[in-house]
């Protein structure tokens, strides 16, 4: 038996686990009782596939920017750095449902990009690393693969 970690995706077997898929990967409770979901937001099957760095680079900026036209209360949207998904922190919302209808319409916003945000010196850290049309080709994998998304687990386990 592994060593129990302190960090929640560092317990989750990434052998067993089928992308693409969206899983509550934990909840927080602040002092004042505001609740922080953490959501795992897996694109590629860990170990065998990647997200390639501009268009995930790209991906990031795209879906920092246009989730919160769909959710107010986004904390953050980060990108892992294994480069097979993303982590998405809500505050406040537990609905699993909302967190699977904002990343169907950010993803969708996506493919309407003409531009990627804040791609530029001024406004990022590494600005030579990006890829519009990469980030729409993970978007657009993710999203025909929409149906599988709340199945984490093949069914084998």
């Amino acid at each position: 038996m592994t060593k129990k970690m302190n960090v929640e995706s560092f317990n989750l077997d990434h052998t067993k686990v089928v992308a693409p898929y969206v899983r509550l990967a934990g909840t927080t409770e602040g002092v004042n009782g505001d609740k922080i979901f953490k959501y795992d937001i897996r694109f590629c099957q860990p170990n065998k596939e990647h997200m390639k760095m501009p268009g995930l680079h790209s991906l990031e900026h795209l879906m920092a920017e246009l989730s919160r036209n769909h959710h107010s209360q986004i904390v953050d949207i980060s990108p892992m750095g294994c480069q097979t998904g993303f982590y998405l922190s809500i505050i406040n919302d537990e609905s699993y449902e909302n967190v699977l209808n904002l990343l169907e319409k950010t993803l969708n916003d996506v493919l309407e990009a003409t531009e990627v945000p804040a791609c530029n010196e001024v406004q990022c850290g590494w600005a030579a690393s990006h890829s519009l049309d990469g980030a729409k080709e993970i978007a657009e994998k993710m999203l025909a693969k929409k149906d599988e998304w709340t199945q984490v687990f093949s069914e084998e386990v």
